[in-house]
């Protein structure tokens, strides 16, 4: 019975292993599409977005949101394609980074709040996609290869 069961956790761990390129993909494409989709909600409807800028305080409302709006659309159409996946984390970090220390802050209350705040999990995810990079169902990995770079699985 023992070396049945090994027997099957070992085929399961190679499928799995064989497959691991799976799991960044559909995060890529399941989080890029979040991003681009709330994007284009705000560039196109930028002036609403800047009143929103203006009502929390941030510094130069009209720049900032379509900075942060743009920033979005791009970054999510670039995290989708698996292109500069490891770059474009970064500006999105930072607009997390700001959106955490300029409003959602103000309403949070304890560390409970901060691990359960949505720009909290979002930046993670960043993190994690700047330090894991784009997996192998990428144009980066793609990209690499014909550069003859090798990139990391």
């Amino acid at each position: 019975m023992a070396s049945f069961l090994a027997t099957r956790a070992s085929r399961l761990l190679d499928t799995l292993h064989a497959i691991r390129w799976l799991g960044p993909l559909v995060l890529r494409l399941v989080f890029g599409y979040f991003w681009l989709e709330t994007g284009i909600a705000k560039v196109h409807n930028l002036d609403v977005f800047t009143q929103r800028f203006i009502g929390w305080g941030i510094p130069f409302p009209a720049f900032s949101a379509g900075l942060s709006a743009w920033t979005e659309l791009l970054g999510g159409l670039l995290l989708m394609l698996g292109l500069c996946t490891r770059l474009v984390c970064i500006p999105m970090i930072i607009n997390m980074a700001v959106a955490v220390g300029l409003v959602v802050s103000s309403n949070l209350m304890g560390l409970d709040d901060y691990v359960e705040a949505d720009e909290i999990v979002y930046s993670l995810i960043f993190f994690w996609l700047l330090m894991a990079g784009p997996g192998k169902a990428s144009l980066d990995t793609l990209l690499a290869r014909g550069l003859g770079i090798r990139a990391a699985q």
